[in-house]
């Protein structure tokens, strides 16, 4: 399943990238979707993102309150934002690798930055409950870094297009996006090999 993630103001083509099957799921806003009921049969897709993205600009809040803006871009040479749902599976597993992966690559310049997906609904108005569960999963899994949710313009419209889950994509210093994207879940290992990668991209 190929996936894109594109600005709906600037359209941008994905370049097709090597596929293997690993876990995940289709993306969506229903909380309430039992998880014996997701598909965890989810391609793994690497797809080249265009270069020179407009900057993102939003201003959102974490599932404490906190505000953030794409100013917190700029504090790190590359973020690596995950996009996720708190009823998948392959999501939840992921992030205390994604928690071991900010530690460990923090001083190399690079932060992670999560978004709940399901914690707004289809007219986009806030979730309660799945902010609480996503709560509950941070405290869970020791989480130091942000779970963000999303504005009423979903990040540009970038988010409308997320049809699977985990999402993952990079953003340079001055907001723009960069590299590649990824859709599903991967090791620890997995990504410091990516994020060695896409780190190179942006300091070279």
């Amino acid at each position: 399943m190929r996936k894109k993630v594109r600005n709906i103001c600037v359209a941008f083509m994905a370049l097709i990238g090597s596929l293997t099957m690993i876990s995940g799921c289709s993306s969506g806003t229903d909380s309430s979707i039992p998880e014996e009921d997701i598909s965890e049969d989810v391609e793994q897709t690497s797809d080249t993102v265009i270069e020179n993205q407009p900057t993102l600009e939003f201003s959102v809040q974490d599932i404490e309150g906190e505000a953030y803006t794409q100013d917190m871009f700029g504090e790190y040479d590359l973020t690596l934002v995950n996009v996720f749902t708190t009823w998948c599976s392959p999501c939840v597993k992921e992030i205390p690798d994604l928690q071991k992966l900010r530690d460990e690559v923090a001083e190399q310049g690079v932060n992670v930055v999560g978004i709940v997906l399901d914690s707004v609904d289809v007219s986009g108005n806030v979730d309660e409950e799945a902010v609480e569960k996503a709560k509950i999963l941070a405290e869970k899994t020791g989480v130091t870094y942000p779970f963000l949710i999303p504005d009423e313009g979903y990040w540009n419209g970038i988010l409308l297009d997320v049809e699977a889950v985990p999402k993952t994509f990079f953003v340079d210093k001055n907001g723009n996006m960069v590299g590649e994207s990824y859709t599903g879940s991967r090791s620890l290992e997995e990504w410091k090999e990516i994020v060695e990668t896409e780190l190179k991209e942006v300091t070279q």
